[in-house]
């Protein structure tokens, strides 16, 4: 016997008004619902809360039980709840594909922080088509782009304060950007030179500043999502005024690390952001092929956890999405989870040819049709904030420097080989003396296979 929800039934299970906004164009994903008032869903009942004595326990109500976490009615009808609901939970949108305003539901964004913002989306651009050049001619071993997602990195990232801890999963250069991070600087990283801020250890694009409070990026997928809870818990237990962002992708709500972490932070009330970008393919993995139910939005709710769903592509209902969360994460003390619905349009790395498991017209079409960069310089164009000889100098500007940073970067000797044993022991043990001794040996053998590391 099945059993379903209407639409009225799922806004009442999972929502109260608390945003107002209101989503009018056409899906970012086909078959997404294209019209419907949207906010963030699940408020926190306090039938969930162990605190205080209910009153069916004390009147003995025979229509419930009173069970930990609040009265349960009883039914006569034996029904199952069906595993989809009748429509999928609709996307948060403001600007369409041409730059218009499809809803006047938004948070403001001043002229100086929406050009820092276009700027950075332009520069972020730039920053991937020249270093997936350089790995290309082989001068670097390894890069990733944000190719589609420029919008949702660095629209989230100016919607935080910079007191918010970051924990990123691979794809959010463009967060670091906007926190100030050079361009010389990923530059170094990438090269793994003397002024690498991670002294060479790490693959390349694997960034992290303490500086810009961006914890280091690890391969590995979703192991940052519990970290990034941990020191959301830490920041509530200390009273800060701030809270913690975690990035990761759809495939990152595949591990049980995902799991684990936003049932923590429901249980634990702690303020951090969970921040999904799905993009549709895990890899070579679709999403399809991932999970049955509508995409990640409607695990929020099974955990008692604010959710909301908008699109990745749309720079001003991302900010507005972040700006928003992060009131309700920090005044409430509570996680919210942001489904951002993007497309990856290049490789998932400079390892990949996605052409072997995605047709070129889908990759295309994304590119074309739902680039982030386009339509957020279409509504500053519309706002008189932005022109095509600004759009000119900026481009030309963001290539000079990019090609500069290179130049210098690759000139640069290699961090000293003795970083590659510090920072982890205060003494050194003896097992680690004796490997440092043997790597100096085989550098000096082979210097023809280790260039650029200076004599020591």
């Amino acid at each position: 016997m099945a059993f379903f929800l209407s639409k009225s039934g799922i806004r009442t299970l999972l929502g109260i008004p608390t945003m107002g906004f209101r989503w009018m164009g056409n899906p970012v994903h086909r078959n997404v619902l294209p019209t419907a008032s949207f906010h963030f869903t699940w408020p926190r009942h306090e039938s969930l809360r162990t605190d205080g004595q209910l009153d069916s326990q004390s009147n003995g109500d025979p229509q419930g039980l009173d069970f930990p976490g609040g009265v349960v009615k009883f039914t006569p009808e034996l029904k199952f709840l069906h595993g989809f609901l009748d429509e999928r939970i609709p996307c948060y949108k403001v600007l369409d594909e041409q730059g218009h305003l499809v809803s006047n539901n938004f948070v403001q964004i001043s002229k100086d922080t929406a050009l820092k913002m276009y700027k950075d989306m332009v520069t972020l651009q730039t920053m991937d088509t020249i270093f997936y050049e350089v790995q290309r001619q082989g001068r670097i071993s390894f890069y990733v782009t944000a190719n589609g997602e420029e919008a949702l990195n660095i629209a989230s990232s100016a919607a935080l304060s910079l007191n918010d801890p970051v924990f990123p999963q691979y794809r959010e250069a463009g967060v670091l950007l906007w926190r100030g991070f050079t361009v010389q600087e990923f530059a170094n990283q990438c090269f793994g030179n003397k002024d690498d801020s991670c002294k060479g250890r790490q693959m390349p694009a694997h960034y992290g500043s303490k500086k810009h409070n961006y914890f280091t990026v690890a391969s590995t997928v979703a192991t940052q999502i519990p970290h990034a809870v941990g020191a959301a818990y830490s920041l509530k237990m200390d009273g800060k005024n701030a809270c913690v962002i975690s990035y990761f992708g759809d495939g990152g709500t595949s591990t049980g690390d995902f799991h684990a972490a936003i049932n923590f932070a429901a249980v634990m009330e702690v303020p951090v952001i969970l921040f999904c970008r799905n993009n549709g393919w895990a890899i070579s993995t679709p999403v399809n092929d991932q999970f049955r139910g509508d995409g990640i939005v409607v695990r929020g709710p099974a955990y008692g956890v604010r959710s909301i769903r908008v699109d990745g592509n749309d720079a001003i209902a991302v900010y507005s999405a972040v700006h928003t969360a992060r009131k309700l994460a920090i005044s409430e003390s509570r996680p919210i989870l942001i489904e951002a619905l993007t497309y990856r349009a290049g490789h998932h790395t400079t390892s990949d040819d996605s052409t072997r498991y995605r047709p070129i017209e889908e990759i295309e079409w994304w590119k074309t049709s739902q680039d982030p960069v386009a339509r957020f310089r279409k509504w500053l164009e519309r706002e008189g904030w932005w022109h095509s000889e600004a759009e000119r100098e900026h481009r030309d500007s963001a290539r000079q420097e990019v090609l500069h940073a290179i130049q210098v970067a690759e000139k640069l000797e290699k961090p000293a080989l003795s970083e590659v044993f510090t920072d982890v022991y205060d003494v050194q043990p003896s097992n680690l003396q004796e490997e440092e001794m043997l790597l100096r040996e085989t550098v000096r053998r082979h210097p023809k296979e280790y260039p650029g590391f200076p004599s020591e």
